[in-house]
């Protein structure tokens, strides 16, 4: 047999174990793995590298609507290809309900778009606020049936904060269709309640922000969806778990037998609450929703993705550019309530965690892995064509040199964000060739693929 291509000479490394091994592709898949494969028409040497699956960022807004007079700077081309860049394979954005739209207009809406403007592969989440309600029995049943097998729900902002009644219907849709209910989980009210209660001078500093949410209110409202997991049956992920004890609460369920799955975010793992207190507007890169918590929480949170409460690490990629924070561009005061929540993430997720998790020996290669690609492929119905390096599976590739560094600048990165809040940070282990479907995107520094090659990717209900 001529493969397309041979990756011959590096470690291949899977959720479970690490081997020398050639990987030959052919058809943009994946066709053997072992030693000393046949001939093919392009050869690499990756002696010395890493073989790993593609990373798929499982948690990620692009081209969503406006929101405090924001727009997000990327689009489903700049997206993908900082993503590509960081050595991600296959995202999985948000369908926000567009205004006065059902559900169903919306996904085909988004769709469209990335099917247009993609380089790499993708797939969707359902966001469902109070105005998809209607929609929910009219509607979703058949979107799951069509692969939109993902929901998100929020217990906090106004507009799309959910009553537990509202959530446990839309966890016995997902679960009687095999999908999956992502749970945005801090108490909306408490939030509201505390940023009403601040004394105005406060609001001048953005590092306020914080105390609008403190970690009991992330604990409550985990405990709150763990119940609600647990009475319904449904499949539930928490998503971008920021707090020591909001992961004291998943160990807990755990414990008891409730199968709660749990995200956490790079920003939760190298940010600490002191950033909100950069002077001045410096501060707003580091505004996200969780806030930034302590230094404690920070380790605690480690831990847990080292012993397992984690099962995935994704970016909560949310590029308001800082150019245009709504406070900022008008002028205005050092309000945190102009400053729309969210951080760029998509380019830089995977480094940041090989660096300060694999290089520091925090985590294992494998579990880098499992958290990055494997794990997000079997939650979300992607294995087994993604996620895994083996005979069958697209060959959506990543060659990380685990010995390289660099620094991470914003000029670097090829997002359109116009800032990251990790610049000058030195981190340790690239991407350095990235293989989407057999086809080499980005390699060693140079980024080559054609927007609108990306596609829709093929997801299996859970039984």
């Amino acid at each position: 047999m001529l493969f397309d291509t041979c990756i011959r000479n590096g470690t291949v490394v899977s959720a479970a174990e690490s081997f020398r091994a050639d990987v030959g592709i052919l058809g943009g898949r994946v066709v053997s793995v072992g030693c000393d494969l046949g001939p093919a028409a392009r050869e690499i040497d990756a002696l010395g590298l890493l073989v790993m699956p593609g990373g798929i960022d499982a948690h990620c807004h692009i081209e969503e609507p406006a929101y405090q007079g924001a727009v997000l700077a990327d689009d489903f081309a700049s997206a993908t290809r900082a993503a590509a860049c960081g050595g991600t394979t296959t995202i999985i954005p948000f369908v926000n309900r567009l205004t006065n739209a059902s559900l169903r207009a919306s996904a085909e809406d988004y769709t469209a778009r990335a099917d247009a403007r993609a380089c790499i592969d993708y797939a969707f989440h359902i966001i469902l606020d109070q105005g998809s309600l209607p929609y929910l029995e009219q509607e979703l049943p058949k979107l799951m049936q069509e692969g939109y097998l993902s929901v998100k729900v929020f217990m906090n902002y106004p507009g799309y904060m959910l009553g537990d009644d509202s959530i446990l219907k839309v966890m016995d849709i997902t679960r009687r269709h095999g999908g999956v209910t992502l749970v945005h989980a801090e108490n909306g009210h408490c939030v509201h309640w505390l940023a009403n209660s601040l004394d105005p001078a406060k609001k001048s500093r953005i590092s306020s922000f914080a105390c609008t949410s403190p970690t009991a209110v992330e604990r409550e409202a985990t405990h709150r969806a763990l119940t609600l997991a647990q009475i319904s049956g449904a499949r539930t992920l928490l998503v971008h778990v920021s707090a020591a004890e909001a992961a004291e609460q998943i160990r807990w369920a755990r414990g008891r037998g409730i199968p709660i799955l749990a995200e956490t975010c790079p920003q939760y793992l190298v940010g600490t609450i002191n950033d909100l207190d950069t002077p001045g507007w410096e501060a707003a890169k580091f505004l996200c929703s969780p806030p930034l918590r302590s230094q404690a929480d920070v380790d605690a949170i480690w831990g847990d993705l080292a012993n397992g409460v984690f099962q995935i690490v994704s970016s909560d990629h949310c590029p308001y550019r800082f150019e245009g924070t709504s406070g900022k561009r008008a002028g205005g005061d050092l309000d945190f309530t102009h400053i729309p929540p969210g951080l760029p993430g998509l380019e830089t997720r995977l480094v940041l965690l090989f660096s300060e998790g694999v290089s520091t020996g925090r985590i294992t290669p494998e579990q880098f892995v499992a958290m990055t690609a494997t794990n997000p492929a079997r939650i979300y119905g992607l294995l087994p064509h993604k996620g895994t390096v083996m005979p069958g599976a697209d060959a959506d590739i990543v060659l990380w040199d685990p010995k390289a560094t660099t620094v991470i600048r914003h000029a670097d990165l090829h997002d359109d964000c116009d800032y990251t809040p990790y610049e000058g940070r030195v981190v340790t282990g690239l991407p350095v060739m990235t293989f989407s479907r057999g086809e080499c995107l980005w390699n060693r520094g140079r980024f080559a693929a054609t927007p609108g090659r990306g596609r829709l990717a093929e997801r299996t209900p859970s039984p």
